[in-house]
This record gives structure tokens, C-alpha cells and sequence, in this order.
């Protein structure tokens, strides 16, 4: 059998030239996707190119040439493109070539079916192995259904390509011509992360929990997801694809891929793109399996992973979860992918989450992300419905059985602080949210997450302290009718029947530089519960301010106020505020008690049953 394929091998070589005979007028020709592309084979198809005429180009992504993309060549080719790539972006827009929306997941099968038919797969593989088996190396993708479908493959066999584990081979015999050519595979840079990245990195790594398994993409917010994780434990791979930031996870013993639920032991993908380290680490790599898009992004496949996390990217967000990912208006600029795939895939997973992460302005913070509405033009990837997580450098919105309102105020919340008032008027304007809506004055300089803390109880429970939300209202709500009627006595010095919307709005409806409110919460990000809150309002021309604080009644005595009021002295420190003063009933003894015990000199008069305190920070 050895010698039968060796012999088949010999005469089915053949040069570029005499392989591409084959194309005809007319003729369907598939290429080999992303960093495998077969360059050698491209550059001769051209180059023979003076003999065709109307041959349609098929292929998925792009990152080396694309000559048939030229405008002086439309008359011999046409391209029917899977996703936009940079190369191919100019000619899809002046209408010289064609974009097809699709699930990635739904790619084979316009070619088995014969939606699509092809008559010439141009790809490249690796040498063949002793039993005459050559891999597709690092795009397995749409290439192996192309290549199984098409009436005629000719395969560039290149001894740089990787011979990478999973359903990612192809025989001598399934090959017409094989042209021997070796030449580097094309290899692409990833930028480090910039702050705005890393900052959204770190939310998302916050959304991780051990033993989740992730899909990745690739650009400066993937990789700085990967920068984040530094501390998780045996995180596994389940992705369309992936780049270098993978290596290092491995080599630091983070990505263990113990855990998994399916594939245990093994990274799973359709494809990589990246440096030569990244092809020698994938090259006969054991723990890496290469296998078909049908198969890496079907949603019923990646469900099957419990914790199964996945991260897209978005180009913008509506104020009611409308995630555009494929087009800036009518300028279609990348493609569907694997996004939905994915984002259904890890909503059907077992303690899975889906999360779209992306900056809050353009690169330039000039245009706001988070938009009233998408764009004329532009197309929704993931609708309303699919939409859970969303993530910029301002924090986490979870929008998953949520109301439009509090979709709106949750994505609000997540905006640059310059474009929250225009927002939240046009929230107002579609009446998503309530015309007398306000939200906090934040200033622009305060950076995400500054004023964030997390807290430990000595009981162990775990919860964070944070300036207030406009999502927190109805929790606030609930936290202050937990009270006794002797709590709301010795909180507001007079017995209160109701706390409505608009008193719990006006705890919200402040300016940072002049009051604070603190919240504690527990919970996940989209199901926090808050259990105390701590308010202090500078008083007018001077120095000091006046605090007040309450915890749920459920909560009292475990140390939350205490917390609150050691929490808010640091801030205020930081804004410059000299001290506190403070009203409290004699029988209030939990608050005197905290206050007393602070270990400032207080100083305190009481009159008609209330103690008037007050206390510098410098005493």
C-alpha cells in the first residue's frame, strides 16, 4: 500500500503551470484560507489569468495576495467572499466583489449540498506522512469540505506547513495535481494591548471563572484577555481560532484543558494565524486538534462544554442590545464569522457565558460605541434576544432578561461618561427609559474601576463596594423596605410608608465632586444584590460633610457598615474633604458605635435626643 500511494504521489506532481490548465472559463475556483493560503498557487493562477474569463474566486478570509481583486482584472475574476478581509475590503465596497453573510457553522454545507459547487480547490498541505496522508495544517476551516467537494484539487505541498492532529487530513488519492513549492507561511503580527484594552481585559478575565473553557479571537482585545489571566486555573480551548497569546498560557500551566467537558486533555480549532513560533508549537502537537467549522462552531457542539466562555468583538452596540459586528453602515467591513455561532454556543453551555467586548469610543474618542440605534446600513450580527454580556472599559453590562429600560441604563452606564447625557436623552426621546431619568455626574478623568473595592466579610462571604448604578434602583429599593420600622426611624429621624422611584433616583443624581454614594453588593455582575449603601454630601461652603449609611436588615452585624464608613473616609480623602459630621438618633447605638470607635477625636453635642458629631481626619 505504501509503495501504491508513493507511486500515485510521483505521477500526480506536477508544476503550477500545468495544474492550473484546469481552470476553465467560467470555472469555480476555491482558495485556501486566512495564513495557509496557498501564495505559489495564487500568484500562477494570475498569472495564467489571460486565457479565463468570468472565474469566480471563493474563499473565506485572505491575508496574503489577492490579485484577482485588482480592478483591471474584473473581467476574469469575481469574488464571492465568506468575510471581508483588509485585502479584499476596497473591492467589496465598490461593488467588484461579493460578501456572503453566513454562519461560519453553515459554510460546508453550501459546498456538500451543492449550493455552491466548486470545480478547482486550490490549497496547501504538508508532506505526506508514511501512510500518504498530508495535513491541512492551520486552516482545517471550510478548506477540508472544499477540497472533499470540489471535481478538481490541487494542493501546494509545502514542507513549512504544520502537520497538525484532528479531522484534518487529506489523502494522495484525494488530490488531482500536487505541486511541491516551498515558501514561508504568510504569518500575522498581533499588536501588544493599549490601555483602553487592557482595561477591558480585565473585565472579561473577571467573567472567567477555573476550569471555564474559552474561544478566542485574535486582535488587541483578545490578546488582552490573554494578558489578564494571569492566576486562573486549568482553563481549556474550544475556538474557531486562535493566535500566539495561546503558547504562553500553556507554557505557564493556565491553559491545562483538565476541566473539560468535551475533548478533554485537548485545544480544539478551526484554524490559527500567527508567528512561525506559533506553526512550530501546533506542528504534530498532541494536545492541539484541528477540525472543520461545521463541526468547532456548531452551538449544539460548543455547548456541550460546561463554563464555555465566549469573547467577540463588535464595531457597535444599540441601547437595547442590537450588536452590529460585520459592517460600519452600509461599508461592509468583516463578516458574521464564527460571532453567533459562538455567542449561541456558550448561552446553551452549562454555567456558560457570551460576551461582547469592545471599546466605548472609536479610536479617535470621538464616536461613541454605544449608539441609540445602529446605524443606517449596518447589519445586526447578534439580535436582542442572543445578547448577554457586554464589555468596554467602563465596566460590565449584562442585558440577558432584562427590561429595554434597564438595558438602556445598564449600556448607559458602560459608555464613555462624555456621550451618557446624549444617551440617556435619547433613551428618553424612544421613551426607553423614564423622562425624568437622571444619571450620575461622572467626571471624565476618573478612570474605570478606580473607585471600586473589593470587601471580604469576616463570615468569608465575598462582596465589592462601588459607586452606585442607575441599574441598582430596584435593589436599593428592596434594601431599604428589608428595614425594620425602627431602622427607617433611626435612618431618615422619621418613620417612612413607601420608597419610591424617584426618592431611590435621587440617591443616583449625583456629582462626584461634591458627594459620594457607596453601594455593597454580592452577586454575580447582572444579579447584584445590594446590601448597604453610604452616602456623604459636602456641605455648603465648607470642608466637611455629611454621612449616613444603612445595611440590610438581613446583613446587619456582620461588619457592611463599617465597611461603608472606613470605605467612604478614603474616598473622600481623595476628593479633599477635611471630615464628617453626622446626625444620630441616641438610640442608633450600631452607628455611634462605629463612629466611636473609628479612632478620630470626635467631637459631639447632644440635643433633644440626637448627637450632633463631627471629626477631622487630620485628628
Amino acid at each position: 500500500m505504501a509503495s501504491g500511494w508513493q507511486a500515485l504521489y510521483r505521477k500526480r506532481l506536477v508544476k503550477a503551470q500545468e495544474a492550473l490548465r484546469c481552470v476553465r472559463k467560467g470555472s469555480r475556483v476555491f482558495i485556501g484560507s486566512a495564513c495557509a493560503e496557498p501564495q505559489h498557487l495564487v500568484r500562477t493562477l494570475v498569472e495564467v489569468g489571460a486565457t479565463l474569463a468570468d472565474t469566480e474566486i471563493i474563499h473565506i478570509l485572505t491575508f496574503g495576495v489577492a490579485p484577482y481583486a485588482q480592478e483591471t482584472l474584473d473581467e476574469k475574476f469575481r469574488l464571492k467572499s465568506f468575510f471581508v478581509g483588509e485585502s479584499v475590503r476596497q473591492a467589496v465596497a465598490q461593488g467588484r466583489a461579493d460578501y456572503v453573510p453566513i454562519f461560519l457553522s453553515n459554510v460546508p454545507a453550501l459546498f456538500r449540498e451543492g449550493q455552491i459547487p466548486v470545480d478547482v480547490a486550490l490549497i496547501q498541505v504538508s508532506p505526506p506522512d508514511e501512510h500518504g496522508y498530508c495535513s491541512l495544517g492551520i486552516s482545517v476551516d471550510i478548506v477540508k469540505a472544499a477540497a472533499e467537494c470540489a471535481d478538481t484539487v490541487i494542493a501546494q505541498v509545502n514542507p513549512q506547513m504544520p502537520r497538525v492532529h484532528g479531522d484534518a487530513f487529506i489523502h494522495v488519492r484525494d488530490i488531482d495535481y500536487l505541486v511541491e513549492y516551498e515558501e514561508p507561511l504568510l504569518e500575522l503580527e498581533v499588536p501588544p494591548p493599549n490601555e483602553v484594552s487592557l482595561r477591558i481585559g480585565r473585565h472579561v478575565a473577571d467573567l472567567i471563572e477555573d476550569g471555564a473553557t474559552l474561544q478566542m479571537g485574535i486582535g488587541t482585545i483578545p490578546n488582552a484577555v490573554l494578558y489578564s489571566l494571569e492566576g486562573k486555573r486549568d482553563l481549556g480551548v474550544h475556538t474557531e481560532m486562535f493566535s500566539d497569546g495561546l503558547i504562553d498560557l500553556v507554557e505557564k500551566g493556565i491553559v491545562t484543558n483538565a476541566r473539560k467537558t468535551l475533548h478533554p486533555g485537548k485545544v480544539i480549532a478551526s484554524f490559527c494565524m500567527g508567528s512561525r513560533r506559533l506553526y512550530d508549537f501546533v506542528h504534530d502537537n498532541p494536545m492541539i486538534e484541528f477540525h472543520p467549522s461545521d463541526y468547532t462552531n456548531d452551538p449544539f457542539i460548543i455547548g456541550r462544554n460546561e463554563k464555555m466562555v465566549a469573547i467577540n468583538g463588535a464595531l457597535e452596540v444599540d441601547l437595547t442590545g442590537q450588536v452590529c459586528a460585520d459592517s460600519l453602515g452600509y461599508y461592509l467591513y468583516s463578516g458574521i464569522g464564527g460571532h453567533a455561532d459562538f455567542i449561541r454556543g456558550a448561552a446553551r453551555s452549562r454555567g456558560g457565558k457570551a460576551v461582547i467586548a469592545l471599546p466605548s469610543t472609536t479610536s479617535d474618542g470621538r464616536i461613541s460605541r454605544i449608539v441609540p440605534h445602529i446605524s443606517e446600513g449596518a447589519g445586526v450580527v447578534t439580535t436582542r434576544g442572543d445578547v448577554h454580556y457586554v464589555v468596554t472599559e467602563y465596566g460590565i453590562a449584562y442585558l440577558h432578561g432584562k427590561t429595554i429600560r434597564e438595558r438602556a441604563l445598564a449600556l448607559i452606564n458602560i459608555a464613555h461618561p462624555k456621550f451618557r447625557e446624549q444617551l440617556l436623552e435619547a433613551a428618553k426621546a424612544h421613551n426607553y427609559v423614564y423622562a425624568d431619568q437622571t444619571l450620575p455626574l461622572t467626571p471624565e478623568d476618573l478612570l474605570p474601576g478606580e473607585l471600586e473595592k473589593p470587601l471580604t466579610l469576616a463570615t468569608g462571604e465575598r462582596l465589592l463596594l462601588r459607586p452606585v448604578k442607575p441599574t441598582d434602583e430596584r435593589s436599593l429599593q428592596e434594601l431599604f423596605y428589608s428595614l425594620r420600622d425602627t431602622d427607617v426611624y433611626m435612618r431618615f429621624h422619621a418613620l417612612r410608608a413607601a420608597f419610591p422611584r424617584r426618592y431611590v433616583q435621587s440617591l443616583m443624581h449625583f456629582d462626584y465632586r461634591r458627594e459620594m454614594v457607596i453601594v455593597a453588593v454580592s452577586g454575580a455582575v447582572g444579579a447584584e444584590k445590594v446590601l448597604g449603601i453610604g452616602r456623604y454630601v459636602l456641605q455648603e461652603g465648607t470642608q466637611m460633610a455629611e454621612i449616613d449609611f444603612t445595611v440590610h436588615r438581613q446583613w446587619q452585624g456582620k461588619g457592611i457598615g463599617t465597611a461603608l464608613f472606613n470605605y467612604l473616609i478614603e474616598v473622600a480623602k481623595r476628593s479633599g474633604v477635611k471630615g464628617f459630621v453626622a446626625d444620630v438618633l441616641a438610640e442608633n447605638t450600631r452607628m455611634l458605635r462605629i463612629i466611636y470607635n473609628s479612632g478620630y477625636r470626635i467631637q459631639g453635642v447632644a440635643r433633644n435626643g440626637v448627637y450632633h458629631l463631627s471629626f477631622r481626619f487630620d485628628e
